[in-house]
């Protein structure tokens, strides 16, 4: 259940990054530093959707672990974008938000696999 939700949730992110991409592009004229976040943002989903067809609860865990190494990084390009008055205070709230609850869920669903590896 939670990895699909997990799952849902993060398609759905990296569907709004796409979304925020073009417009930074196309109304904002900016290319460099959407296109970190573009690859970041995008690469979380596809790290959560190899973990769900992990080899063994280790391989999970490493798969899991890429995925929030990535939301950290999309993390830290929103902020830049933000500071650089690329993207507004709501903007950035927004898709921030999002993201923030993909971490928790990534960080809940890595701890609770590192018990399990460890009473296995």
């Amino acid at each position: 259940m939670a990895g699909n939700a997990l799952k849902d949730k993060s398609l759905m992110f990296a569907v709004r990054c796409v979304n925020l991409y073009k417009l930074l592009c196309d109304e904002r004229k900016e290319f460099v530093l959407s296109k970190q976040m573009l690859r970041s943002g995008t690469s979380i989903g596809a790290n959560i959707s190899e973990a769900l067809c992990a080899e063994s609860n280790k391989d999970f865990i490493h798969k899991l672990h890429i995925a929030y190494k990535e939301a950290n990084e999309t993390q830290y390009w929103f902020e830049v974008m933000l500071k650089s008055n690329i993207i507004n205070d709501i903007e950035y709230t927004s898709i921030n938000n999002d993201l923030a609850e993909l971490l928790a869920l990534l960080t809940t669903i890595i701890k609770t696999s590192k018990k399990k590896q460890l009473s296995d």
